[in-house]
C-alpha cells in the first residue's frame, strides 16, 4: 500500500513537473517573443542618435555627437556627448562624460583643441575647451546668457559667438515684483555678437567683449581671413517671421561701427568670405520673398561692390555654403529628391554648372570638410542602415563607414522599404517611400497608413526605418501595416516649380497626389481598400484634418499639431505672413478661399474617428487649432480624443511623450483597423 502510494505520488509529481516545465517553456517562449517585439518604448529607450560631424583640420579625426534617451524616474530627456573616431577607423572613443550634455563640437584651427557648449557649469550653455588627446575640459566663458552659434578665428586666438540679450536688471526686478506685463513687440531681446580670447589650458576664464548692439537680431556670421572683421546677417526683430527682411553687414572684430554691405530688399543671408578676403558669397531671394522658398547664390566683389549671380542649383535652395580652399567654387548642401547631397558651384557666373559630390542611395547630413578641401565627413543613413559617420575623398567619392553606433539594436530584420514613382491625376510624377509590412507575403492585402509630412515643403527621404519618433515606422511595419509617404506637390527636393505648385491649393491637388499613391497600391493588390488611415504632424496634421472633410475612405485619422482653421491660425501663429503668402491674399480679402481650405469650416462632412495630439507650448500652430477641431467633432458626435503635451513646442522633445504619442496612435489604429 505504501509502495503504491509512493508510486502514485511520484507519478503525480512527474506530471506536475512536466506541466511546470511546459508552462515555463511557454513563458520563456512568450518572453522571448516579447523581447523580439518592436514597440515605441523599445525604440526610444535603445536607439542612439548620431549628430553632425566636425572633421579635424588635417582630416585625420572626426568629432561627432551621440545622444541617448533618459526615461527612468523623473527624467525624460536626452543626454548628448562628444565622440571621436580616426578617419581610418582604427580608433574610436567617447571624449566627454557626465550627467550634463556636451554639444556643438568644433576643432581649433591648429587641431590641438576641441570646443563645445555645455551647461555643466550652471543654468546657461557656455563655451568649454578640451584637449582631444585626453584630460579634463575647462570652461572658457561665464556669460550672463547662453552661448549660441560660435566660430573660431582663423588664428585660433579668439572665438566669436552669438548670445541673446540676457534680462536687464529692470526686467529681473519686474519679474521678482510681479510687474512683468508683456507688451506686444516691446521689450525685445536681440541676439548680438561677442568675442572671447582663447585660454590654452588656463582655468581662469577670460573677459568677454561685446562687439554689436542695437535693434537688430544677428543670424549667421563668419570671420574675415585676417581676423580683423566679422561679417554677419541680421533681421530687424527676433523670430522666424522677420527673416524675410535680412541684410548683411560687417563689424570690426574688436567692436566699432557696423557697415551695411548687402541689402537687396529681401532675405540676404549666410555670408562667407573668400579665402583671400576679396569676395563675399551669400544666398538671397533677390527681394522677392516667398514662404515656399527660393534662393540663389551670389558673390560680391568687396573692392568695387559689384555683385553677380551663380548658376542654378537642383532645388533652388542652397544651404550651408562655404568656399573651396582654392577660392574657385562654393560648396553647398541641398535637398535632392529623397536625399540630401553636397554640391560644388563654380563662381564664374550665372551659366556655371554645379557638380554633385556625394552620391548613392540613402541620405547624407552633417557635412564637414578638412582644411585642404580633400576629405569630407558626414552622417549617412539609408532605409536599412542606421545613421553613422562616414568619410570620403572629395574628388572621388567613396564613402567609408567609420562607426556602428547602434550595433545590436535591431530585434528582427528591418522592414522592406523602397522609393516608388507614380503619376498623379493630372500626370504629375510623384515619388514616395513605401514601407512594407514586416511579415509581407506576396498576394496578400494589408492595411495602409498614409503618412503626410510637414512644411508643406518637407520631404520624406531614404531614412532609417528603425528611427524612433512619434511615427515609428518599424513598429507600424511589425504590426502589419503598409506606410506610404508621398512627396506631393509643394514638397522640397524637386525644384522651385514643384515647391510652388500648391499655392492657394492646399488639400486639393496635393491630396490628389496622395490618393493616387494609395490607389496604385490598391490596384496592385498590396493595400486593402477598406483598411486605410491617415496621419501626420504640422502640415501633415492639416491634411489629416482636411482630407477627412473631402473623403470617407479613411477609417481613422491622427492629427498631430495640425492647422484646422486658416483664419484663426493667421492671427495666432508666430508667423502671421505664412498663410497669406501661400493663399495669395489676406483672409479678409478672400474669406471664401481660406474657408474652403479649412477643416473647421467643412467639419460637418467629417465622419472619420479622429485622434488629436498637440503640444501645449506650440507657438507655430497654437493648441487652439486642435481644440477647435476637438470641440466641433464632439458636438457632431464623431468619435474623437485630444491629448496635449506640457512644455512641448511645435515638435515633441521629451522621450516619454514620444513614446506616449506613438503608442496612442497604435491604439487608435488597433481600434479602427484592427478588425
Amino acid at each position: 500500500m505504501k509502495t503504491k502510494t509512493m508510486a502514485k505520488t511520484l507519478q503525480i509529481t512527474t506530471v506536475l513537473l512536466a506541466c511546470i516545465l511546459a508552462f515555463s517553456s511557454t513563458l520563456g517562449a512568450e518572453s522571448e517573443a516579447e523581447n523580439d517585439r518592436w514597440t515605441p518604448a523599445y525604440m526610444v529607450e535603445n536607439f542612439k542618435r548620431v549628430g553632425g560631424t566636425a572633421i579635424s583640420p588635417d582630416g585625420e579625426w572626426v568629432a561627432f555627437t551621440v545622444s541617448e534617451s533618459r526615461t527612468a524616474g523623473e527624467k525624460s530627456d536626452y543626454l548628448t556627448h562628444i565622440h571621436l573616431v580616426r578617419a581610418d577607423g582604427s580608433r574610436q572613443f567617447q571624449l566627454t562624460r557626465g550627467d550634463v550634455s556636451a554639444s556643438n563640437p568644433q576643432w581649433s584651427p591648429d587641431g590641438r583643441l576641441i570646443s563645445f557648449t555645455s551647461s555643466r557649469g550652471g543654468d546657461n550653455a557656455q563655451l568649454w575647451l578640451i584637449d582631444p588627446s585626453g584630460g579634463e575640459a575647462w570652461q572658457l566663458t561665464d556669460a550672463e546668457g547662453s552661448v549660441g552659434q560660435y566660430h573660431w578665428s582663423n588664428s585660433g586666438s579668439r572665438i566669436a559667438f552669438a548670445m541673446v540679450d540676457p534680462l536687464s536688471e529692470e526686467q529681473q526686478r519686474r519679474q521678482r515684483e510681479r510687474e512683468d506685463v508683456n507688451v506686444m513687440d516691446a521689450d525685445l531681446r536681440y541676439a548680438h555678437l561677442y568675442v572671447v580670447e582663447v585660454s590654452q589650458g588656463d582655468s581662469e576664464m577670460q573677459g568677454i567683449e561685446r562687439i554689436t548692439e542695437g535693434e537688430f537680431h544677428v543670424g549667421q556670421f563668419g570671420w574675415s581671413p585676417d581676423d580683423r572683421s566679422i561679417v554677419f546677417d541680421h533681421q530687424p526683430r527676433p523670430g522666424l517671421e522677420y527673416h524675410v527682411r535680412t541684410n548683411i553687414s560687417v563689424v570690426p572684430s574688436t567692436g566699432g561701427d557696423v557697415e551695411l554691405l548687402v541689402d537687396l530688399g529681401g532675405s540676404d543671408a549666410s555670408p562667407v568670405y573668400s579665402p583671400d578676403g576679396r569676395y563675399l558669397a551669400f544666398t538671397t531671394d533677390q527681394g522677392d520673398h516667398r514662404w515656399p522658398g527660393y534662393l540663389v547664390m551670389m558673390v560680391m566683389d568687396l573692392d568695387d561692390g559689384s555683385i553677380w549671380r551663380l548658376g542654378k542649383t537642383h532645388d533652388d535652395e542652397p544651404r550651408n555654403i562655404q568656399w573651396s580652399p582654392a577660392g574657385d567654387e562654393i560648396f553647398y548642401m541641398e535637398l535632392h529628391r529623397t536625399s540630401i547631397d553636397l554640391f560644388a558651384m563654380p563662381i564664374t557666373g550665372e551659366d556655371a554648372q554645379y557638380r554633385q559630390i556625394t552620391e548613392g542611395p540613402g541620405r547624407f547630413s552633417g557635412f564637414s570638410i578638412s582644411a585642404d578641401g580633400n576629405r569630407l565627413s558626414a552622417i549617412h543613413q539609408s532605409f536599412h542602415q542606421a545613421p553613422d559617420v562616414i568619410v570620403s575623398d572629395m574628388e572621388n567619392f567613396q564613402p567609408v563607414r567609420l562607426t556602428h553606433v547602434n550595433a545590436g539594436y535591431e530585434l528582427t530584420e528591418m522592414a522592406r522599404a523602397e522609393v516608388i514613382t507614380y503619376e498623379s491625376s493630372d500626370g504629375m510624377l510623384i515619388e514616395a517611400p513605401l514601407i512594407y509590412p514586416l511579415d509581407y507575403q506576396e498576394g496578400q492585402r494589408y492595411p495602409v497608413l498614409l503618412h503626410v509630412h510637414g512644411g508643406p515643403t518637407g520631404v520624406f527621404g531614404e531614412t532609417y526605418v528603425g528611427t524612433p519618433s512619434v511615427y515609428p515606422l518599424q513598429v507600424f511595419a511589425a504590426e502589419g501595416y503598409f506606410v506610404l509617404q508621398p512627396n506631393f506637390r509643394g514638397s522640397g527636393g524637386y525644384g522651385r516649380d514643384f515647391r510652388f505648385a500648391n499655392l492657394s491649393d492646399w488639400g486639393y491637388g496635393d491630396l490628389d497626389d496622395m490618393k493616387a499613391g494609395l490607389d496604385k497600391l490598391i490596384e496592385e493588390g498590396l493595400a486593402d481598400p477598406d483598411q486605410q488611415a491617415i496621419m501626420g504632424w504640422s502640415y501633415g496634421g492639416y491634411m489629416s484634418s482636411f482630407a477627412i472633410t473631402r473623403t470617407d475612405r479613411f477609417r481613422a485619422s491622427m492629427v498631430g499639431a495640425g492647422v484646422t482653421n486658416l483664419i484663426s491660425m493667421t492671427g495666432t501663429s508666430d508667423i502671421p505672413s505664412f498663410l497669406p503668402d501661400y493663399f495669395e491674399s489676406e483672409y479678409w480679402e478672400n474669406y471664401e478661399r481660406h474657408m474652403r481650405h479649412s477643416a473647421i469650416f467643412n467639419v460637418a462632412n467629417i465622419s472619420t474617428p479622429t485622434l488629436i495630439l498637440h503640444p501645449e507650448q506650440d507657438i507655430r500652430v497654437p493648441p487652439s487649432q486642435g481644440h477647435e477641431l476637438y470641440v466641433a467633432l464632439k458636438r457632431l458626435g464623431v468619435d474623437t480624443k485630444m491629448v496635449t503635451y506640457p512644455r512641448q513646442p511645435h515638435g515633441i522633445r521629451e522621450p516619454k511623450f514620444t513614446i506616449d504619442a506613438a503608442q496612442r496612435q497604435l491604439n487608435w489604429l488597433e481600434k479602427y483597423l484592427g478588425e
